[in-house]
């Protein structure tokens, strides 16, 4: 992705310098990955963070930022720039009001508004302070643990993934799948949740479309490094690695062809209109 002397945006707030605070512990490598198909890439953040019920408190500590580090932050900036500058057209083009979300970069752990987040958690978008939250370490282990291909246009689909979860927080669409997810059982409720998730699949995708229109940003293997790292957090490739065979039933976000199937259409039809996930999986 070229993204290498373009604008960033002035909505980051980079706490890496500091590490320590509240850190969940326990669960395992099964825990983990739980928690990786509950919340990974904007998941109820609310209901399964309340699930880290031990904690254990570190003293906080001041670490400088290496030069990769002070690098990784500038790309970061520059791809939740790119955000705003799509959002603010398409909100604008359907007679709205795009309001930028912030960013949270941070190493090990830190406090959000929807309590605690861990970099074991993975990514994760906080509606009730409308911030995004990642360590950036995490993607060495998507890639070195669940198979992604890595890179940064596999970090720019993630980001904008989260930035379509603060989209469906604005439109309204969260509040009301949150409120009928309350009434149903629990498959129910799981499918509510995958078709939310498949949205911000699309979502991402129709924002990777505006900006190659926009400022032609794509290079070869940009678009299949989003679509591995969609594939590798599937919720059938996350069961299988911690269980050893897949439950349907259970996915929260959609198996690995699902969330390829709606990043690609995004892309392809750069069509707000044509993500209504809720209508066509449900």
């Amino acid at each position: 992705m070229k993204w290498q002397g373009r604008r960033g945006s002035d909505n980051v707030e980079d706490r890496r310098g500091f590490s320590g605070g509240t850190i969940a512990m326990g669960g395992g490598v099964v825990g983990v990955v739980f928690l990786l198909v509950q919340l990974f890439l904007g998941g109820d953040s609310a209901e399964v963070l309340s699930q880290l019920q031990q904690q254990t408190q570190q003293p906080s500590t001041e670490q400088p930022l290496s030069a990769a580090d002070k690098e990784m932050g500038d790309m970061v900036s520059v791809i939740l720039a790119d955000n705003e500058d799509v959002w603010k057209k398409i909100f604008e083009e359907n007679g709205k009001v795009y309001v930028e979300p912030k960013l949270v970069l941070f190493r090990t752990s830190t406090e959000s508004a929807c309590g605690n987040a861990s970099s074991s958690i993975g990514p994760f978008y906080c509606p009730a302070d409308q911030k995004v939250y990642m360590d950036l370490d995490f993607f060495d282990e998507l890639k070195n643990k669940y198979g992604a291909e890595g890179g940064d246009f596999a970090i720019a689909y993630v980001i904008a993934h989260e930035v379509g979860h603060h989209v469906q927080n604005l439109l309204g669409t969260s509040e009301k799948i949150y409120n009928e997810r309350q009434r149903v059982n629990e498959v129910e409720s799981n499918k509510l949740s995958v078709a939310l998730e498949l949205q911000a699949d699309f979502y991402a995708g129709v924002w990777a479309h505006y900006n190659q229109e926009m400022n032609n940003v794509l290079e070869p293997g940009d678009i299949e490094e989003a679509l591995s790292a969609a594939s590798a957090v599937g919720d059938d490739h996350l069961q299988k690695l911690a269980r050893g065979y897949v439950q349907p039933d259970g996915f929260t976000h959609g198996s690995s062809e699902q969330r390829v199937y709606w990043f690609k259409r995004g892309f392809e039809t750069g069509d707000i209109s044509k993500g209504n996930t809720f209508k066509e999986i449900l």
